[in-house]
């Protein structure tokens, strides 16, 4: 198999994990990044506040998201870049976090998308003083991105993961998590809804 997987990037309006405001898609095929994304999103109806302490981190504002395509019709796009790749994300557990619970306060389907971790990968390949993704990407000889805006951040974490399986001779997604001990979990879906039934 080859190394083929989509990183992804999520940046927040505020503390709700629902509050997708940006979104950055790096696609890769056969360990080389073929195609970049990214787009600004409203955040879902009640997750819409921007926090101050947000807004100092990405820039992002609620101004600058007013014409955005909101989190549901945002979602086609997404899917379809992704298609049914392994995720790829630093920190993955907040990204992927973040697509459920916005799914989720919507009412949109997701797909149980299989995801590894940049950060957990990293921990595993260098030695480093810090494992914050520009450090990190520093150290695979990606240098100088805007940090917290989600395309270069997606694109940085992909190189990140294309150094670390080419380091460790790994094929693929599932052989670097196999080599490192890493487990290869997928996003949760809901869990079905049981309608009572009225006992006469």
């Amino acid at each position: 198999m080859p190394l083929d997987f989509t990183a992804i990037d999520f940046e927040t309006a505020n503390s709700s994990s629902a509050s997708a405001c940006a979104v950055g898609l790096a696609r890769v095929r056969d360990g080389k990044v073929v195609a970049t994304a990214g787009w600004l999103i409203r955040p879902p109806a009640g997750h819409d506040r921007f926090f101050e302490l947000n807004v100092g981190i990405h820039g992002i504002r609620e101004d600058d998201v007013a014409h955005a395509a909101g989190w549901s019709a945002q979602l086609a796009d997404l899917f379809a870049f992704a298609g049914d790749d392994i995720l790829v994300a630093h920190n993955a557990g907040f990204d992927m976090t973040v697509l459920r619970r916005a799914c989720e306060v919507t009412g949109d389907a997701y797909p149980s998308y299989r995801y590894l971790c940049s950060l957990q990968v990293a921990r595993k390949t260098y030695d480093l003083e810090s494992y914050r993704l520009p450090v990190v990407a520093a150290a695979v000889g990606h240098l100088d991105f805007a940090h917290h805006d989600a395309s270069a951040d997606a694109l940085a974490c992909a190189h990140i993961v294309i150094d670390a399986a080419a380091r460790h001779g790994a094929q693929d997604a599932v052989e670097l998590a196999m080599l490192l001990g890493l487990r290869i979990p997928q996003v949760p879906l809901p869990a079905p809804v049981i309608e009572a039934v009225a006992v006469a």
